[in-house]
């Protein structure tokens, strides 16, 4: 199956390429009137048919979200396919056209990620996020002049869920760890395809016609017209998944202003400048004129953020433990081996989970204190700041990701557990001591990294200061 689903995705390459050559007849570049493929779509086309096609037949081999959240992928790369074989055939058009080409490409990124969001209780989450993190690297396309690092660092953004999936299924299904292989190759391959054709950026041709927000005839349909600039950024505020991930979504709508980023400027004449009218310097204030200080702009308080109402309820194997604030007591207390705990947007809040439970995630919570007795599975802290958590029983595993202010008590019991942390500060251990104080030990955050002549040696360094 997964050979005819990659035999299927060549086909359909080829397919572009006819498509690309009959569409191209009317006019355009001396190659594109000939009806010849450009290198750099012909290579793109060969990545397309590679490591594309083979994550693509992976993916249907493994069924389920994994399988839909593929098919958006195809369609991004897709979309990309298209405006590659418009900049081969065409100048470099205005900001506002370019944004229009742009838009099929970043609406397939949104899609994307929100697909990841819609399905955040899939047993197959870890995949879906390691997609949905990495996924903004296809906005290469608008990135200069060192649009090669820029995907390298999408690539490095889904390390965390893709050696997840390794570690959930290297002894249990081989085909997963080839699923992971085969995603990382894209990005791989994609890094040293820009390296060889758009170093410095998208490669547009020098002949040809100015290129316009029009699709060529037979080819997908013109995209639709930007629509409004999006709203200001809450600095202060965590997304549902990674605030990194946010900001690459504004990527194409940057561009969107385009020339008219400056009619908002107002003109000042040399008798306003005090390089060049030192009597105004002596006037110890404002100046006679001008704009309002920027203070004075309305601030993000204009627009409050929609309020959710608090969740605590059991859902199949689930207990969903949502938008709480403030809220001290929370107990769940009538728990099974099998369910887990997902604790999201939880702020000034205590969770006490009773009994022996599989796992617990807390997302993007702060100021949160948890408490509980056994968990067999792995206790997740992800996206957090300044949270408490005390182990009574037994944890094996307690990972730490994307957070800043973690305590974590240990029992007796449990002084054996894997403490895993990435991207994280302020990280500290209390173990407990024989007259039952505890004794706090902090969390390396800085590394030193040297080679020994045969491979990279890694180890933690004390912060000084």
């Amino acid at each position: 199956m997964a050979e005819l689903a990659g035999l299927v995705q060549r086909l359909e390459v080829a397919v572009g390429r006819l498509e690309s050559m009959s569409s191209s007849g009317g006019g355009g570049s001396p190659a594109a009137a000939s009806g010849a493929v450009s290198v750099y779509v012909e290579a793109y086309d060969n990545l397309l048919a590679g490591p594309v096609a083979q994550y693509t037949a992976l993916s249907q081999k493994i069924g389920g979200d994994v399988q839909k959240h593929a098919e958006l992928i195809k369609q991004a790369f897709s979309c990309q396919r298209q405006l590659l074989v418009t900049a081969s055939n065409s100048q470099k058009p205005s900001d506002s056209v370019l944004t229009s080409l742009l838009a099929p490409v970043s609406k397939m990124i949104q899609e994307v990620q929100a697909f990841r969001e819609k399905n955040r209780s899939s047993p197959l989450f870890n995949h879906l996020s390691a997609v949905s993190e990495s996924v903004p690297a296809l906005g290469w396309v608008a990135i200069a002049p060192k649009p090669g690092p820029y995907v390298k660092e999408m690539q490095d953004a889904a390390m965390f869920y893709t050696n997840r999936v390794l570690k959930d299924y290297k002894e249990k299904d081989k085909m997963h760890v080839e699923w992971v292989n085969a995603y990382v190759s894209i990005w791989t391959e994609l890094q040293a395809y820009i390296k060889q054709h758009h170093t410095t950026g998208l490669s547009w041709s020098k002949t040809g016609p100015v290129a316009s927000g029009r699709a060529p005839s037979g080819g997908v349909p013109a995209p639709p017209p930007p629509g409004p600039p999006p709203p200001p950024m809450d600095l202060g505020k965590s997304s549902d998944g990674d605030s990194g991930a946010t900001n690459h979504n504004a990527l194409f709508a940057s561009i969107n202003k385009g020339a008219d980023i400056t009619k908002g400027l107002k003109h000042v004449s040399d008798d306003q400048k005090t390089h060049k009218n030192p009597g105004l310097k002596a006037q110890g204030g404002p100046l006679p004129s001008g704009p309002k200080p920027f203070a004075a702009r309305p601030t993000a308080a204009a627009n409050p953020s929609r309020t959710l109402p608090p969740v605590l309820e059991l859902d199949g194997k689930k207990w969903k433990v949502e938008n709480q604030e403030g809220a001290n007591g929370l107990v769940i207390s009538d728990t099974e081996l099998k369910q887990v705990v997902y604790a999201f947007k939880c702020n000034n809040s205590t969770l006490q989970v009773k009994g022996k439970i599989n796992s617990i995630i807390l997302d993007n919570c702060k100021k949160l204190g948890l408490v509980f007795d056994d968990v067999v599975g792995i206790i997740e802290v992800i996206n957090c700041k300044d949270v408490k958590v005390q182990v009574m029983g037994k944890v094996p595993t307690i990972s730490i990701n994307k957070t800043d202010g973690c305590h974590v008590y240990l029992s007796k019991d449990s002084l054996s557990c894997e403490i895993i942390s990435a991207k994280s500060s302020e990280m500290n251990v209390l173990v407990p001591n024989k007259d039952g104080e505890y004794t706090e030990i902090p969390v390396p955050e800085q590394f030193k990294t040297v080679w020994d002549g045969s491979k990279l040696v890694t180890t933690a360094t004390e912060i000084a200061g």
